[in-house]
């Protein structure tokens, strides 16, 4: 049974962050290492759908595995599909094929920029960017990503769901 999509981002100290991603009774739990720019591609990655772009691909370095995600736009929704590897040392060369299929679900891209947003707005409010540099460490928090995809998503969304738009504003 589909439901919701929930998404978390929990920001742990030394470089870390824990990510969960939901949808009715399935869920999955990915480590994130500030060796990628994690939250900074995952707000780009959704915003790139908005454009000519029908994939968007990224992935989050989990040392030492990769958690690769794969972002299909079909008309109005999008098609997630979240691929693990064993050693991301190898793997952004190898075919999606080659890895652990961990998470999918197909949404709406307006529910999925909705959920990226609001979470990413979450541990702007939360840690401030400041709080973010100093947890991170190696990159700052992405505050032109998410106007940039807040921008996209109010401007070819007809969302009706409340908007944090408090912190930061272009």
């Amino acid at each position: 049974m589909a439901g919701r999509l929930q998404l978390e981002w929990d920001l742990r100290d030394n470089g870390w962050a824990v990510c969960r991603i939901a949808e009715g009774t399935t869920n999955a739990t990915f480590y994130v290492s500030y060796c990628t720019d994690g939250l900074a591609d995952l707000l780009s990655g959704v915003g790139g759908l908005y454009g000519a772009s029908q994939m968007e691909r990224f992935f989050f370095d989990s040392e030492p595995t990769e958690v690769r995600w794969v972002l299909r736009r079909k008309g109005a929704n999008v098609a997630i599909a979240i691929y693990k590897f064993p050693d991301v040392g190898i793997s952004p060369d190898l075919p999606d094929s080659d890895g652990r299929l961990a998470w999918t679900a197909t949404k709406p891209l307006s529910e999925l920029a909705h959920v990226v947003l609001a979470t990413a707005q979450q541990v702007l409010k939360e840690h401030g960017e400041d709080g973010y540099m100093a947890k991170w460490i190696r990159y700052p928090y992405p505050v032109a990503a998410l106007q940039d995809l807040r921008r996209l998503h109010l401007h070819h969304d007809q969302c009706e769901l409340p908007h944090d738009m408090t912190l930061p504003l272009a």
